[in-house]
């Protein structure tokens, strides 16, 4: 709002409207400046900050890779905490949905990427990782008008680990923490794949559903209109059988009339 009285402004009510719709985008604009938002997006900056800390002087100096660490514990912290503030303040916008898991995917990938191309993570677990990540997200883009799959328990589980495994690599760990580190990733690769599966099985059994109660609609929708012609038919049907009736007696009248011209004609000449 412009804070200017309608007196003021002239008196007139244009000023105000112009002030309501002003009023109205200035309140629409702050709602994407929400504080959910702006981790989401910190967490997006974080990335390419992230990748040079991490590779910094060839990546194997111990206090850059704490550095980096302290980075990818950050996005981390934020990834955990964007989203409660949206759900529990209301913060829910599309930027968000939008943002948000694009976000956890490139913290989380730029990670497995770096740490392979340093020789400290297998090029295997990379690509499981990450063909799991971006082939869920794009099968619930595939099945999301027919539902949305909620995140699930041992999704939440794979979350964690693949967060605290990666973490302890990008992290210059020795001796039992190193293997420590190893056992971590190997769990975190198994609830992954589990995961997964079990995601395809939710969208596999959500696309069924979702088919059947479609092509329930469309035949309760034909059975619909087969019965609405049905009674078209019928209101036409009784509409003409009224106008033959309306017709049938109208020559009889017609016929009455002419009875009684003949009979007046011939009284006249008798």
């Amino acid at each position: 709002m412009t804070g200017v009285p309608a007196s003021a402004a002239g008196g007139s009510g244009a000023t105000p409207a112009r002030g309501g719709k002003l009023g109205a985008a200035a309140v629409n604009q702050a709602s994407l400046w929400n504080i959910a938002n702006l981790l989401t997006m910190a967490r997006l900056v974080l990335v390419p900050g992230f990748v040079v800390l991490l590779l910094h002087d060839g990546g194997y100096d111990p206090a850059w890779r704490s550095i980096a660490w302290a980075a990818f514990a950050v996005a981390m912290i934020t990834d955990v905490f964007d989203g409660h503030l949206a759900r529990k303040y209301d913060l829910v916008t599309d930027f968000g949905k939008i943002a948000d898991p694009i976000a956890d995917k490139a913290i989380m990938g730029a990670a497995l990427i770096c740490l392979s191309y340093l020789g400290d993570l297998p090029w295997w677990v990379t690509g499981v990782i990450l063909v799991r990540e971006l082939g869920i997200t794009l099968m619930r883009f595939w099945v999301i008008r027919h539902g949305v799959i909620p995140a699930s328990r041992g999704g939440k589980m794979k979350t964690l680990a693949q967060g605290t495994a990666v973490g302890m690599y990008v992290l210059a760990l020795t001796g039992p923490l190193a293997t420590l580190r190893f056992w971590v990733m190997a769990v975190a690769v198994v609830l992954t794949v589990v995961t997964g599966l079990d995601y395809v099985r939710q969208a596999v059994v959500l696309r069924r559903q979702g088919l059947v109660s479609e092509r329930a609609a469309v035949a309760q929708e034909a059975a619909d209109n087969a019965e609405a012609a049905l009674e078209s038919a019928k209101g036409e049907g009784r509409a003409s059988r009224g106008a033959e009736t309306a017709g049938t007696v109208s020559e009889g009248t017609g016929g009455g009339e002419r009875v009684s011209g003949n009979r007046g004609a011939a009284e006249a000449e008798r």
